[in-house]
């Protein structure tokens, strides 16, 4: 039986990766370092600083230290702080009752993002289904996706074993993080990339958006218990 649901963070409780997308591109020019739009949500559901390590190591030839990472990942967030004004995704309201309150289900939250202004927000704006005890973030993991890591810390928050969950995700690296963990995943394409990228990183089964998601639910609930 299924017994929780695990959400990845942006793209999927909120729409917030164009503001990301922004941010990360002015910030990382501000270094010297270049970043396109299509990485930021290939790279997206990775530590800030392991991507800012990443570009670096691409681009200069070098590995960053930890600080001058933690710097610029620092900069990165108070642009996106500046710039950003996070709604929900439509729908997610709808789905998440559905599966909490309907279905009794356990809702939990996985992201890679070390933004404490977002992860704050989660609670509050989820007070009916989401508590603090069952959120992951870049704090509780040492390897951020593409690492099962995560996931596997979200499957013991919410007392669940990999069978007895569904990943809800948007990005190839965090569909890549819990078929690792080998957990049926939902990609929900919010963003620009193909379908293909979120099928080839591993997706179970490929949505366009959480109406979508929620229509689907009991069908996707039978391919998940196969």
């Amino acid at each position: 039986m299924i017994k929780a649901v695990l959400f990845d963070m942006d793209g999927v409780l909120y729409h917030t990766m164009p503001f990301h997308a922004k941010a990360w591109m002015s910030s990382m020019a501000e270094y010297g370092l270049s970043m396109s739009e299509e990485e930021v949500y290939r790279y997206e559901g990775m530590i800030g600083t392991e991507t800012i390590k990443l570009l670096a190591r691409k681009q200069w030839g070098r590995e960053v230290t930890a600080d001058e990472a933690s710097e610029m990942y620092s900069r990165k967030s108070a642009a996106f702080s500046a710039i950003s004004s996070p709604s929900k995704m439509s729908g997610i309201d709808a789905l998440i009752t559905h599966l909490h309150q309907d279905l009794g289900l356990t809702i939990g939250v996985v992201t890679g993002s070390g933004q404490r202004s977002l992860t704050d927000n989660i609670v509050s704006d989820f007070p009916y289904a989401i508590t603090h005890e069952h959120i992951v973030t870049a704090y509780d993991v040492k390897r951020g996706k593409p690492a099962p890591d995560p996931y596997l810390s979200g499957l013991r928050k919410c007392d669940a074993d990999a069978c007895e969950a569904i990943v809800v995700e948007n990005a190839p690296l965090g569909v890549q993080a819990a078929r690792a963990a080998e957990i049926f995943t939902v990609a929900v394409n919010t963003g620009p990339l193909p379908d293909s990228a979120l099928h080839e990183s591993g997706a179970n089964v490929v949505v366009s958006d959480m109406h979508e998601l929620l229509r689907r639910w009991e069908e996707i609930i039978i391919m998940a218990q196969q």
